[in-house]
């Protein structure tokens, strides 16, 4: 006998009639006027070009039963906890003394941001590894993400998704186990370390200079930043001034934006590209440079079939009207690893080297699971390695 409790296997299963009524729209798309300039850059959002060409591949090239197909190839469950269903893909690995490890999503992401990550991590001796650095990989969807969904009741936020994920690494019956993430994934990392140290080993969690914009917000301006180094901070945050109308509009008014993304596919799109071109590495010209364009309309695609956009606006109006901050303070050893690092970044986050771990990359940015699969796996293989 199963309970809605019990773990039950999952397959992705999307209906060709779901899928006719996406290419539907697509053909359909209703297109604005072009502007009176012939700008083709995205300081203004994303250009109408680029959107076109990029919608006109999401229609005729881009195969979703393939990529279906190769998500399904991951052993998939739901299973209620808290009256809410948690979708999460389990891969146990091989190997015998395997580190549970739990990896969490942000936004605008998904478990697809980790395709890359899951066979070096749980299978290294099949990917130029040490079999002693092997994980068993516990990857949920957040509540109002994916499979996670629909969601009936409020109060999902940052303090009941961490409960809940706790909850699921105990009945999965890991007694130890590690928390990764970045963006909404690290808040719920960290907060693992802070209300979960008796079972968690370590937390690592990935960041980059978009970090720097959040300072006397999250972060507190160190004293000890010299007036070139302030003025750098002071220029992120104008940035992050400019940057955070997809924030306000989600946290205050998330029913506006629900109805346009969960009626349009292309608002969808360019909803979610546009935040991959500012906070992938500047060196891209596009989304699709810094990431694979199949993997970054998959991820798209998992919003439109699912209506995340409405219910994932809905999580960042919860987190913005709770009292809990992203980061808490941790229990257990951390560390951080920062993505298309400059040299201010552990002056401000770490001046007198009190990380368990730090790691700095030229390369990547906010999505670095999919721009630097290969970086990430070398530091979660290092930051664990004496921790199992």
């Amino acid at each position: 006998m199963t309970t809605a409790t019990t773990p039950q296997p999952f397959t992705i299963q999307i209906t060709d009639s779901e899928l006719h009524d996406l290419h539907r729209r697509l053909d359909e798309t209703r297109w604005p006027d072009p502007p009176p300039d012939s700008r083709t850059d995205f300081a203004r959002g994303v250009p109408l070009a680029y959107l076109q060409e990029l919608t006109a591949y999401w229609r005729q090239g881009f195969d979703w039963r393939a990529q279906e197909a190769r998500l399904n190839e991951f052993a998939q469950f739901i299973t209620e906890i808290d009256g809410q269903q948690i979708h999460y893909l389990h891969v146990r690995s091989a190997e015998p003394d395997a580190l549970p490890l739990l990896i969490n999503h942000g936004y605008p992401s998904s478990v697809v941001e980790f395709s890359d990550l899951i066979g070096p991590l749980s299978d290294p001796r099949s990917h130029g590894g040490d079999p002693r650095d092997a994980f068993d990989l516990v990857i949920p969807s957040l509540p109002g993400f994916g499979f996670s969904t629909p969601v009936r009741q409020t109060g999902w936020e940052l303090g009941r998704t961490t409960a809940a994920f706790a909850e699921l690494m105990a009945r999965l019956g890991y007694a130890r186990y590690g928390a990764h993430g970045g963006d909404i994934g690290a808040g719920v990392s960290g907060r693992l370390g802070a209300t979960d140290a008796e079972h968690v080993v370590g937390t690592l969690v990935i960041t980059d200079p978009g970090a720097l914009g959040l300072a006397g917000e999250q972060f507190p301006i160190p004293d000890h930043l010299t007036e070139d180094e302030r003025a750098r901070v002071e220029q992120e945050r104008t940035t992050w001034r400019a940057e955070r109308g997809y924030l306000d509009l989600q946290g205050h008014r998330p029913e506006t934006i629900a109805a346009a993304l969960t009626d349009s596919p292309v608002g969808q799109l360019a909803w979610i590209v546009e935040k991959f071109q500012t906070w992938t590495n500047p060196a891209s010209q596009t989304p699709d440079e810094a990431v694979d364009r199949d993997q970054l309309l998959t991820n798209v695609s998992l919003y439109w079939f699912t209506r995340s956009g409405a219910s994932a606006a809905r999580f960042l109006s919860e987190a913005e009207h709770s009292d809990l901050d992203w980061i808490a303070p941790s229990g257990v050893p951390s560390g951080w690893v920062v993505f298309n690092t400059e040299p201010i970044m552990r002056r401000f986050m770490d001046p007198q080297h009190q990380m368990a771990y730090w790691n700095e990359h030229r390369e990547g940015g906010h999505f670095a699971a999919m721009e630097e699969p290969a970086l990430l796996v070398d530091d979660l293989r290092s930051f664990f390695h004496d921790l199992r």
